[in-house]
């Protein structure tokens, strides 16, 4: 009988994790490096080791009503994108709410997770911890891992030939915190991702020039879309995504590269994607476009070479005198505290889970990874309902459990075949099974636990919420409609989503 719930970090997952567990009447311990809450969203001066690192000017890429938990929405007056501060402050204010900040070891480390001795008949697991050099262990009946994938910066050296004789500073952008001590200098960043064009148009306004230099290419989206409104509040909905999936694949990629290109031509910035249906996560800024136009941003290839103050572009190009070179190149999943490396198994940045949460070669289901799964949607409801539904694994209630074991040997087969599917639909090679689409995903996690909102029923009893559930955005309240954890306030929340908006 799972009871005793260990939580690793404190951040948005970790604290979604902690008001699950409370809310199944279970007892959860977090274990939280740092001396506060937010993990990501929490800025400091310096990057702390072991923990994510983010630059002082990050705003969100998904709007409020899309990336609230889903029974505790933003207040009305907080803007639809929001600087890390805010969203640091809402984190606050959510254990606050709950009462979950008690549930919290601050300042404390996990060093090692591993399994009992009789863990395959109790599927318990020891947890050592360490706080102000003292060490400690504990026996827990489930594991939930919420330490992220910020955290361990990827920089590939060996495949940037010439680095070492570079006279010049280079970094990796987890080190990035602001720009003026760059103002004059020329620099080059290296990865067209959220992070490397965020700090290439930051650094336009003081460097003397900014190169963007990217390998393949990446779809610039803005946060702003039709007539003003958030984007995921008008392209994360139910009727779109049933739209792409029964469409023809031929007719759904044309229409996905047409949408892209709506607002500027991709090929004409040289920001063309190499896999042009790829549907690999798009890159969310609203100035990259005109600091290219203006001439402050230049969008070059991939490095072929370095030398000592110059570098080489795979066109031929060279460009002397670069100063500065940030490589956004990501972040590679590791979890240095468990002792069997083959429980989340990592290999070339791919991680295998079952549904994107349970390592599936344990005897039983009692570890949970949250908030790894990338998808065109926001983590925070994501996590939000993987913890409901890992929880409810936990406690065998969301299955019937005769068959439990043969499920769980099943699960091989099951992930080999979401590979295959992921591979047909041209995800991209460094995305893995914890890409998918958001709509999907999520109604496959409600329909487990019984909280997905039954479209036909609502149609006969209540239209106008039907309808703004189809064809509005697909925002978190409507998993708290109906079934275990039903919020009496969703309804409302749901049909004034669009106040709030204009707000």
């Amino acid at each position: 009988m799972v009871r005793r719930v260990a939580v690793v970090g404190a951040g948005a997952s970790g604290l979604a994790a902690i008001k699950c567990c409370l809310d199944e009447g279970l007892e959860p311990t977090c274990f939280e490096r740092s001396e506060d809450i937010g993990g990501l969203w929490r800025y400091t001066d310096q990057a702390e080791e072991g923990r994510a690192s983010i630059y002082r000017t990050v705003f969100t890429n998904s709007c409020k009503e899309m990336m609230c938990y889903s029974d505790f929405p933003f207040p009305d007056d907080h803007p639809n994108y929001m600087h890390n501060t805010k969203l640091q402050h809402y984190l606050c204010k959510y254990a606050e709410r709950f009462d979950l900040l008690r549930h919290v070891r601050f300042k404390t480390l996990v060093t090692k997770i591993k399994k009992r001795p009789d863990f395959s008949v109790t599927g318990q697991w020891e947890v050592v911890s360490q706080r102000d050099g003292k060490e400690e262990t504990a026996i827990f009946d489930a594991v939930m891992v919420c330490s992220g994938h910020h955290v361990y910066p990827n920089l590939p050296l060996t495949d940037f030939p010439g680095i070492q004789k570079f006279k010049g500073c280079y970094f990796h952008s987890r080190e990035y915190k602001e720009p003026e001590e760059f103002r004059g200098k020329k620099v080059l960043v290296i990865g067209l991702g959220n992070s490397g064009s965020d700090i290439a148009v930051e650094l336009s306004a003081v460097a003397s020039q900014v190169y963007l230099s990217s390998r393949s290419g990446s779809w610039v989206m803005s946060r702003v879309w039709d007539n003003g409104y958030p984007w995921d509040m008008l392209v994360v909905t139910r009727f779109r995504s049933w739209l792409e999936n029964i469409l023809p694949q031929a007719l759904s990629d044309w229409l996905y590269v047409r949408g892209m290109n709506r607002f500027f031509k991709h090929e004409n910035f040289g920001l063309m994607p190499l896999n042009r249906t790829s549907r690999k996560e798009p890159v969310f800024n609203d100035d990259l476009p005109s600091r290219i136009a203006c001439g402050m941003v230049v969008i070059k290839p991939n490095v072929k070479e370095f030398r000592e103050t110059s570098v080489l572009f795979q066109d031929g190009t060279v460009q002397d005198d670069v100063d500065v070179v940030i490589f956004a190149t990501g972040y590679g999943y590791s979890y240095p505290f468990m002792e069997d490396d083959s429980i989340i198994k990592s290999r070339d940045n791919q991680v295998t889970l079952y549904k994107g949460i349970l390592p599936p070669q344990l005897e039983k289901p009692t570890m949970a990874v949250i908030g790894l799964v990338l998808s065109l949607g926001p983590i925070i409801p994501t996590a939000d309902l993987q913890s409901r539904w890992a929880v409810k694994v936990f406690q065998g209630r969301w299955m019937d459990m005769r068959w439990a074991k043969v499920y769980f040997l099943l699960m091989g087969s099951s992930i080999s075949q979401q590979q295959q599917a992921d591979s047909k639909q041209k995800l991209g090679q460094h995305l893995t099974t914890l890409q998918t689409d958001y709509v999907t995903y999520m109604d496959q996690l409600a329909s487990a636990i019984g909280v997905k909102p039954n479209m036909l029923k609502l149609l006969l009893t209540d239209p106008r919420l039907a309808l703004e559930i189809i064809f509005g955005p697909c925002t978190p309240y409507q998993f708290r409609l109906v079934g275990p954890g039903k919020w009496n306030g969703a309804r409302k929340a749901i049909l004034t989503q669009w106040d709030r908006t204009l707000r």
